[in-house]
Order: C-alpha cells, then sequence, then structure tokens
C-alpha cells in the first residue's frame, strides 16, 4: 500500500502552499484568508524514488462559529485516521498559539509519526528561532518555507528513510483487481456475489464497507485478490463525510492495482466523482473495465444500452477504447464477462511489441501525416520503442518541446487502430534524440 501524508495544522499556516509545493502542481486554492481550503485535497509526490500521496486539509479550529467548521474539523480527523505520517504545520511568525497546542493534542491521539513544521523561516536567521516549538513535545521540527522551498529536502529525506521499501505482498504474483466506485453502486454486494458469501456489510446505506478488504477469488478459470473499496468506518460520520472516506480508500485501492473496475450506478449514470476515479485510474496507467450496475432498476428498450454508451464514452473523451458492460448484481447478470475483460485488459497491457513492428508502421504514417511547422521548424521522429511490459511509448526527435497534445492524441488513435490496447492507458512520450 502507498505512503499517505495528511498536511494538518490551525488555518492560514501555509498548508495548501506547501502542499502544492510538493506535488509539483497548483491544486490546493491559495489565499490570505483563513479558511480558504474546506474539503481535503490529495495529490502523488516522490522523492529518493519513493512515492506518496499527500492530503491536504482545511485549517483546524475548536470552538469557532464558522458554519462550515464542523465540516472541516471532522474532513482534518478522516485524514488524520488514514493517513501514516503526519505533517503538522505552524507559523514562525505567529509563535506558538494556543490552536496549535490544541492541535498537537489532536495529532498525538492517533499515534503517527509526526513531523512539526515550522513554515515561514524565509532565512537561515529566522530558523533559528524554530526552535521555540520543542515546546510542543515534538521529536522531529523542521524550519521551512514553502514560498521559496528552503529545508523541504531536509524534511522528505526523513519522512522517506521512515517509509519501509515497497514490500511484496505474499500474493504477489496474484493480480489484484481493485473495483472502485462511488458509494452505494454495489461493489460490496459484487464482492460477495463473486465469493458466494456475506464477507462483505452490505445494507442500502451508502458507504458501510469498513475498511478496504482483500479477498482471494479462485473460480471460474479466475484467480484474482478481489479489492473492495471502502466507505466509512464510524457510522455516526456516514452522512456528512461518506464521499471523503471513499475518495481516500478509492485512492490508495489504485495504486495497489493491477486492474481496476470502475462500478457506475445506473440510478445516477457516471457523475463528476466517477470521471474523477476514472483519471485517477488513467494517470496511474492502470487497466480498466467500467460496468454500469443496477441495470435490472432501468426501464429499458433496444436502444437504452446504446444510448447509454454513447453518453459514457463522450463523457470519458478523449478515452474511450474501453470495455463497457451493463450488470446487474442482484440478478448475477454478466458478472462473468468483467472478470474475463479485466484479464484481457491486464494481459494487453504487458505486451510487447518489436521496435522494427513500431518503426515500419509509424516512420511512415509520420510522413505522410507530419507535425504542423513551428517557428519555422519541422519536428523529424528518427526512431520509436516500446518500455517492456508497460504501455509507454517513446518516440525519438529533434524538437521534443514543439510536440503539441493533438498529435499525441493522433498517434495515439493511430496505435489502437493497429493494436489491441483497449482498457489500457497509452502513454506517448517523445525525447531528445
Amino acid at each position: 500500500m502507498k505512503n499517505l501524508v495528511a498536511i494538518v495544522g490551525r488555518p492560514n499556516v501555509g498548508k495548501s502552499t506547501f502542499f502544492n509545493r510538493l506535488i509539483g502542481e497548483k491544486l490546493s486554492i491559495v489565499d490570505s484568508t483563513p479558511g480558504v481550503t474546506r474539503d481535503r485535497i490529495y495529490g502523488q509526490s516522490e522523492w529518493k524514488g519513493k512515492k506518496f500521496i499527500v492530503v491536504d486539509t482545511g485549517g483546524y479550529l475548536e470552538n469557532n462559529n464558522d458554519d462550515f467548521q464542523p465540516h472541516i474539523s471532522a474532513h482534518v480527523k478522516i485524514a488524520l485516521e488514514e493517513c501514516d505520517y503526519i505533517f503538522f504545520l505552524t507559523d514562525l511568525n505567529d509563535g506558538i498559539t494556543e490552536d496549535d497546542k490544541i492541535m498537537a493534542r489532536l495529532v498525538r491521539k492517533y499515534g503517527k509519526p509526526v513531523f512539526l513544521i515550522v513554515n515561514k523561516c524565509d532565512s537561515p536567521l529566522q530558523s533559528n528561532y524554530a526552535a521555540i516549538f520543542y515546546e510542543l513535545g515534538f521529536d522531529r521540527i523542521f524550519p521551512i518555507s514553502a514560498i521559496n522551498g528552503s529545508g523541504t529536502g531536509e524534511l522528505l529525506d526523513a519522512l522517506t528513510d521512515l517509509m519501509p521499501p515497497d514490500p511484496l505482498d505474499a500474493d504477489t504474483e496474484i493480480p489484484r483487481l481493485a473495483i472502485v466506485g462511488r458509494p452505494n453502486a454495489g461493489k460490496s454486494s459484487l464482492v460477495n456475489t463473486l465469493l458466494g458469501e456475506e464477507k462483505n456489510i452490505v445494507t442500502p446505506v451508502a458507504g458501510t464497507t469498513r475498511d478496504s478488504i482483500d479477498s482471494y477469488f479462485n473460480k471460474f478459470g479466475h484467480e484474482w485478490i478481489l479489492v473492495d473499496t471502502a466507505g466509512l468506518r464510524k457510522k455516526s460520520r456516514i452522512k456528512e463525510n461518506i464521499e471523503f472516506y471513499s475518495l481516500l480508500r478509492t485512492v490508495k485501492a489504485i495504486e495497489r492495482a493491477d486492474v481496476c473496475l470502475l462500478l457506475l450506478d445506473a440510478e445516477h449514470g457516471m457523475e463528476a466523482q466517477d470521471l474523477s476515479i476514472l483519471q485517477y485510474i488513467l494517470d496511474n496507467r492502470k487497466p480498466v473495465v467500467i460496468a454500469v450496475n443496477k441495470w435490472d432498476l432501468i426501464q429499458k428498450d433496444n436502444k437504452t444500452s446504446l444510448e447509454w454508451e454513447k453518453n459514457i464514452r463522450e463523457r470519458t473523451a478523449p478515452f474511450r477504447d474501453f470495455e463497457l458492460f451493463f450488470v446487474s448484481v442482484h440478478e448475477k447478470q454478466r458478472l462473468l464477462k468483467i472478470l474475463d475483460a479485466a484479464k484481457e485488459a491486464l494481459e494487453r497491457s504487458k505486451q510487447n511489441i518489436s521496435t522494427s513492428e513500431l518503426n515500419d508502421f509509424f516512420l511512415p504514417l509520420m510522413q505522410t501525416f507530419t507535425h504542423p511547422i513551428v517557428k519555422g521548424k519541422e519536428v523529424k521522429v528518427k526512431y520509436v520503442s516500446k518500455v517492456k511490459g508497460e504501455p509507454v511509448f517513446i518516440f525519438y526527435c529533434n524538437l521534443p518541446q514543439y510536440v503539441n497534445d493533438s498529435y499525441k492524441r493522433f498517434l495515439e488513435n493511430k496505435l489502437r487502430e493497429r493494436w489491441n490496447f483497449k482498457g489500457v492507458p497509452i502513454v506517448i512520450s517523445f525525447r531528445k534524440k
């Protein structure tokens, strides 16, 4: 399982600025107004060859009259429950505040490794004053500047030194199929039906899966580790925070998976959260199959499935090349077809194509359909190769910086027409020869 790092602290200490620096892009809104970050935002970071997930949270306060504060505070506690490591941010300019002391008491309750970060140490002289924060009772103290990045290297060295190497699961030879989707799409029911036992709790209340549950499945010519992604741990939080628990568990499951099954709810169709989950699957280059569950509840005619398919593929554009099934877990309809498709998608993701085949196909194609001239210069590809066992294609050329996304999509479409990569995210990369 990938490591999860939660960034927590009171409002306006620079959590979002620090988060953006760690992931290398501006996902979190940064504003001088306290409390801008209300929901939790996640991203991926890497240091010294170790990857980890970073979660940005809103500013934690107790006894605050803001209408959003209970919502924000609940999300902070969820992040603290789910994470493996805690980045506790403070502000040098403000010194130790009463809210910092409250936050310190809170993070101790979770028993996770805590890195106390003193932000806004923008010069070496300011960093010397960070020692006063030892009063909060933590051994790991790191003066940093989220604005200019100073001190973050030492912090990340300490974090990654604490992280174990990626473990090889005992079941490493058995592929992992992560069943992901919005709460109450029928993920646990699907696992139970396939296993033939009530291993996972199923209720009409969305989000009652208590944890990501791994189940060994060996039937009908299939052998998988089925990963049922979670909703909530505590029923008292189901109504307010279900989407957030689900999101973090889904992220973890996708990271661990060999193949992903995105399960949609026919009563709701494909919604924004489904698209977000799909994008995370694609970003992690995991093969994917999509299934629409509860198809038995839909009023249908002979055009219904075609209309649904057209709508779903339009919404997932430009990624349209995947297997799509309309299933009913309750009626046990087309469930084995999902497993067949997942197995085939995994095999396709690992297929190898020789360099000579690739060049025989692509070089004449790119001579006929050339890249547009950029600044009076022509992009010329010398040769093409594929990373062994991965759907990553490298085009070696003279001017990789000029290649636009539309040309990459054109090449990907031609690649998919020539070779079967249905359900497999493809990476087209241009590099300097």
